[in-house]
């Protein structure tokens, strides 16, 4: 991987960790393994909604980017997980649950809180099944650049007038939507935050397309004929 390129500016997403893992749990880990699994568990469980949550071995295994840190190969990691697991769970920071369904043995990890072990308790008593409720995928993703820069990137230079007009739609908008409205402006040759925010406006007024469908000739004559017409030079 390449070198760490430092914390960016502005607004980045924070990751609550209990204070608790400073104090008491990280002067007794030892292994390096068991740190990045402690860490990953508690970010990934801090991710996912519901009242009820866990982690699975292979929600670990299943983000390449945080299995590529524990192994050169994918049979070194995969033990290494394996490993670091048993030491969170003999240490006492994970508990676990071995739920049987047909040929299939499944194993449960839930953080040693209050919580934790409320839903270990319910799973062993036959209160909560996991397949009462869809587990989300979570996976480690670069940090989207923040709107100031994607601005400056792909728009113009950064006023204080278009800094605060970014701040209120940065507090108006989720950051995907940001992203992919100044990416339809890029495309269409229409490099004004004007055209960028009615097209921000018209999705949250009138719903915004499934993010998933290919962007197709349909789509790009959208928003360059009617309403947003009147933003782009002929």
């Amino acid at each position: 991987m390449p070198p760490f390129k430092g914390f960016p500016a502005g607004k980045v997403r924070l990751v609550a960790i209990p204070a608790p893992f400073f104090s008491d749990l990280l002067p007794q880990i030892d292994h390096l393994g068991e740190l990045k699994v402690t860490l990953y568990a508690l970010w990934f469980i801090e991710q996912i909604e519901g009242t009820i949550r866990y982690i699975r071995e292979e929600d670990f295994v299943s983000d390449r980017r945080f299995i590529a840190g524990l192994g050169r190969t994918e049979e070194i990691a995969l033990a290494a997980l394996r490993e670091s697991l048993e030491r969170c769970v003999n240490r006492g920071t994970l508990l676990c649950a071995r739920v049987s369904s047909g040929d299939t043995e499944q194993t449960y990890y839930f953080m040693n809180t209050p919580r934790g072990k409320a839903a270990l308790l319910a799973l062993q008593k036959g209160d909560w099944s996991p397949s009462e409720e869809p587990h989300q995928p979570v996976e480690l993703i670069l940090d989207q650049p923040n709107i100031y820069r994607l601005y400056e990137d792909n728009i113009g230079p950064l006023t204080p007038m278009i800094a605060e007009t970014l701040r209120e739609a940065e507090l108006t908008y989720p950051s995907q939507w940001v992203e992919e409205a100044v990416r339809i402006a890029v495309e269409n040759n229409v490099r004004r935050w004007r055209y960028v925010d009615a097209i921000l406006r018209s999705w949250r007024e009138e719903g915004r397309d499934d993010p998933n469908r290919r962007y197709t000739e349909k789509d790009r004559r959208r928003y360059v004929e009617g309403p947003f017409a009147d933003f782009i030079e002929h």
